[in-house]
Parts: C-alpha cells; structure tokens; sequence
C-alpha cells in the first residue's frame, strides 16, 4: 500500500509540474520509446544475422565447390550478412575468371590471377563496408538519446528550482513546505533524464561491439574466400 502511495504521489507531482517540465517530461518518454524499439529491433535483427551467418560458415566449411556453396546459399541472401559478401567475390570471380576462359593454372597466367584476385577483395571489402553500414543504422539515435537525455533533464530541473525560486519570492518565504514540493518535482525530470540515458547508452556500446564482431567476421571470411580460390584454380 505504501509503494501505491508512494507511486501515485509522483504522478501527482508530474500531473501537478508546469508545462515547460511536461514538455520536457513528454520529450524524454519520446526518446525513451524510440530507444527501446529501436533496440528491441535491432536485437532481433542482429540475432537473425548470427544465425543465418552459423549456417551459411557451416556449408562453407563443409562443401569446398564454389558452386555448392552458390546454390546451397541462394535463400539465404536476405538474413546473412556473410552470403551478401560471398555473392558480391562469386560474382567478381565470374566476371574476371570464368568470363575471360583463362587457364589460370599455367605457369605464365600466375600474374593474371594476382592482379585478378585483388578485384574480387575489393569488391568483398566494399560489400563489407555496405553491410557494416546497414549494421550501424538507427544507431546514432542511441548515442544521441544517451548523451542529451542528460542535459534535458537538467534542464527540466533548472528550470523547476528556478520556478521555486519565484515562488519563494512571490510568497515571501523560504518554508520548506513551500519550497520541497518545487525541488521534488524538478528532481523528476533529472531522473527522467538518467532513465532513458542510461538504457541508450548500453544498447548503444552492446550493437556497436556486435557491429565489430561481425565486421571483422566478414573480413576473415574474405580471406578464406580467396584462400579457397587459390587452392581450387591454381595448383603451386
């Protein structure tokens, strides 16, 4: 009964705050709600790239054909990150080996593979670049929520401490029940503040190590991509 109370003396005091702390108030629920949606689709988003990229590294690892490995990976373009990469190297490797005929497994044709393969890396870098990219979208909005959630509520409580203020001046008197009820309701609008702040905050650090950890996933997977290249079209 006493957390009811407690509860409810806080709505009060919100329904009760003047419309410049409202409207910060109503500012800080804005933040807060986009942060959160934008977090809980983010996670779903990054989970479902984690598992598309463990199946995709499966069949990769276990079929050693380029062709397995494109047919096996074709429905799989819209969920993993590491299938868009390995599409955009397939279809460079298409265009610069098997277009040109170039028997690559001749000794005199070793240079034309090592001025072709650097096409097919750059190709799988820009695609990484492209997917790191779609990886870090809506994430500004995380770090901006929680650097300036913050100084909005400090804002809100500036200004409520400085309506108390008035208050004592217009009353002539400094009674602590006239002033507390002022202060308590500028407290508020900190602690609003520091409630979307804070989750912003994580969310934002946790997305951007995932952001990194898959960048750096899809970078090593370029390298395996044109090491199995190497092993199936030039013989050392």
């Amino acid at each position: 009964m006493a957390a009811a109370t407690s509860h409810q003396s806080v709505i009060d005091m919100v329904l009760a705050a003047g419309s410049v702390a409202k409207g910060v108030l109503v500012f800080l629920l804005l933040f807060s709600i986009i942060s959160w949606a934008i977090m809980i689709f983010k996670w779903i988003s990054f989970r479902r790239i984690r598992l598309a990229n463990d199946d995709f590294n499966q069949i990769f690892m276990k079929n050693k054909s380029l062709d397995g490995i494109f047919n096996a990976s074709k429905g799989m373009r819209g969920t993993s990150s590491i299938v868009r990469v390995f599409l955009s190297g397939y279809a460079e490797f298409e265009s610069e080996f098997r277009a040109s005929n170039t028997d690559i497994q001749m000794e005199e044709n070793r240079r034309f593979f090592l001025e072709k393969i650097d096409g097919i890396a750059r190709s799988m870098e820009r695609a990484t670049a492209q997917e790191v990219t779609i990886l870090e979208r809506y994430l500004f909005f995380l770090a901006t929520a929680g650097s300036t959630a913050p100084f909005i509520g400090l804002f809100g409580t500036v200004w409520g401490i400085m309506e108390s203020f008035r208050s004592i001046g217009l009353t002539a008197s400094a009674n602590i029940a006239v002033v507390a009820p002022g202060i308590a309701e500028a407290l508020i609008a900190t602690a609003a503040g520091l409630i979307t702040a804070v989750p912003a905050v994580i969310g934002y650090n946790y997305f951007v190590q995932k952001t990194k950890v898959f960048g750096t996933e899809m970078d090593n997977f370029t390298l395996d991509f044109l090491s199995l290249i190497e092993k199936n079209f030039v013989k050392r």
